[in-house]
């Protein structure tokens, strides 16, 4: 049993790493301060906290620019943590809350990539079950699909498509429809080999990729 709860990252480049929840307010955010910073440009500086009342843990959004979702529903001003409880910081990061009564997991499976598609970046190659897209994508293609894919099913936002497949332009001169062209025709060279979407607009936010075996 663990005496003071704890919480869990699942998946991306945190995945593995715990943080005990040790103060009365515990905050999460891209702030230096924060008891878990998130480097990451969707995250608000204070994005969320975690404060004890009446002997219960409570997860109180902190007006954050792009949302927190507590097992998938975005929640306004606060809501109270149960064990288990899957916390989602502006569709990036996803973290596991283990209360106080739980067994603390010793670990957690690491990330996989080996849903149906693989790259090749050093021959800038794509393939899904097994055959290789021919011929190969173009290089802002490439950018945007090993961007994604390296994303792990985080949400990519247009801020940083633009700095992966335009490096250099600060954004000038590249507008919103050149970025969903881009992604339609990305999505028209998938479908040369696989009819499923891989590619997932979420609005508002951005784009992930969908890798899950299927």
């Amino acid at each position: 049993m663990n005496e003071q709860p704890v919480l869990l990252a699942r998946e991306g480049q945190l995945s593995g790493q715990r943080w005990t929840i040790d103060t009365e307010e515990f905050l999460i955010g891209r702030g230096s301060d924060c008891g878990i910073v998130l480097p990451e440009r969707q995250v608000s500086r204070y994005h969320v906290k975690i404060r004890q009342e009446d002997g219960r843990y409570i997860l109180e959004d902190l007006g954050s620019k792009n949302g927190t979702h507590l097992n998938g529903n975005q929640i306004k001003g606060s809501a109270p943590l149960q064990d288990g409880d899957e916390i989602q910081i502006a569709l990036a990061v996803k973290l596991v809350f283990v209360g106080t009564d739980a067994t603390l997991p010793l670990t957690f499976d690491p990330p996989t990539k080996e849903g149906n598609m693989s790259i090749d970046v050093a021959h800038r190659s794509v393939a899904i079950n097994g055959k290789t897209l021919n011929p190969p994508l173009s290089l802002a293609q490439f950018r945007l699909l090993e961007l994604l894919y390296n994303a792990e099913g985080a949400v990519c936002s247009r801020d940083e498509i633009i700095e992966v497949v335009w490096p250099g332009t600060e954004g000038i001169g590249v507008s919103e429809q050149a970025i969903d062209a881009l992604v339609r025709r990305l999505r028209d060279r998938l479908a040369e080999l696989d009819v499923y979407n891989y590619i997932v607009t979420v609005r508002g936010h951005g784009f992930r990729l969908e890798n899950e075996p299927h």
